[in-house]
């Protein structure tokens, strides 16, 4: 069975505008990253939305709960903004779904170039087929219980806690 890849937005996504010079989002760069990446594992991609998770609501975080719920894979890669992924990972602990659920994004842009989202893919795609059931935040080449995490805004790491 494939891993389900769950698409959510987050820095991971966004394009620039040079001309309004602001960021946006316009189509998942996922597709084109497992492809440069040279992933053979076998994925099914699902955008679930395209939301900044600084603006990501609690309705739209039961929505990738039941998203979770749904797919029939026991393997899922959320792509998701870092800014509030900790929250989100929470919520899908809560839901106990005896699914292995890794959580992942980009502190630059992938459109950049210079993005560390291409090596925290292929890290999630790793950790979800090794790690137990649970839920988990990959960041950096590391991985993180969902309850005891957090994102060390001053350092711009993600960090285990004692939670």
């Amino acid at each position: 069975m494939p891993i389900r890849i769950l698409v959510a937005g987050g820095t991971f996504d966004k394009e620039y505008d040079e001309l309004g010079g602001r960021l946006f989002f316009k189509d998942t760069h996922v597709e084109e990253m497992l492809r440069l990446g040279r992933c053979r594992v076998p994925v099914a991609v699902q955008t679930v939305m395209m939301v900044d998770s600084l603006e990501m609501t609690d309705a739209e975080r039961r929505t990738l709960l039941e998203q979770c719920r749904r797919a029939p894979e026991k393997q899922i890669v959320i792509t998701h903004g870092t800014d509030t992924m900790v929250e989100t990972a929470r919520i899908l602990e809560k839901g106990q779904l005896g699914k292995t659920i890794v959580l992942t994004g980009a502190m630059v842009p992938y459109a950049f170039g210079s993005s560390d989202g291409l090596f925290n893919l292929g890290s999630a795609l790793s950790f979800v087929q090794v790690l137990p059931a649970g839920v988990y935040v990959a960041m950096n080449g590391k991985f993180f219980p969902a309850g005891r995490v957090r994102k060390n805004k001053t350092l711009g790491i993600f960090e285990a806690t004692s939670e």
